[in-house]
């Protein structure tokens, strides 16, 4: 009988302790993808939303036309693979922060892009943190480089939401979360 309770009692403990880690690796790759949303959407911001470019077919077409349409650089397939190269390098600039009342992490930029002094009460700073929430932006943009490049592309409002929580169910607990403004 003891033997039982021992054996049940170590199955509770390890089946806890998996709970917790699965919540962990959530909630990591939840704020990898919503940081790498708030980063991709900063740096399309910061191009000139005149500049164009050429997209289509340079061959004739039989009646003497070109297949031949201009969109915006900032929004261009090119454009948005070149971004995606280097968005997962600024997660460097994240730390954690813990919501008391739910135990759930987040992750919030502790550096500021103009230079300006931040808040950083809330946030954590750790490297382990740091290159982990790194890894697990490489990973979104590994596993879903086509849904990334279709969502910015066409959609510009939501997007977080949209992408990480419907599209790819990354932040499944995320539609109750309160939302972010950087």
């Amino acid at each position: 009988m003891k033997e039982n309770a021992l054996l049940l009692t170590c199955c509770v403990v390890v089946c806890l302790f998996l709970s917790c880690s699965l919540a962990a690796r959530q909630d990591m790759k939840c704020g990898a993808c919503r940081a790498l949303v708030d980063e991709m959407e900063w740096a399309i911001s910061q191009i000139d939303p005149k500049k164009m470019i050429q997209r289509g077919s340079f061959r004739i077409n039989p009646d003497g036309s070109q297949s031949i349409k201009e969109v915006p650089l900032a929004r261009s397939e090119g454009n948005l693979l070149e971004l995606m190269e280097s968005v997962c390098e600024r997660m460097a600039d994240y730390g954690e922060r813990t919501d008391p009342s739910t135990d759930r992490k987040s992750y919030i930029r502790v550096k500021s892009r103009t230079g300006e002094a931040m808040d950083l009460s809330e946030a954590a700073l750790d490297s382990r943190v740091t290159s982990s929430l790194k890894f697990a932006c490489e990973t979104i943009v590994e596993h879903h480089e086509d849904e990334i490049i279709e969502f910015f592309a066409h959609e510009t409002e939501n997007v977080k939401d949209k992408l990480c929580s419907k599209r790819t169910d990354l932040c499944d607990h995320a539609l109750n979360m309160a939302h972010d403004e950087l």
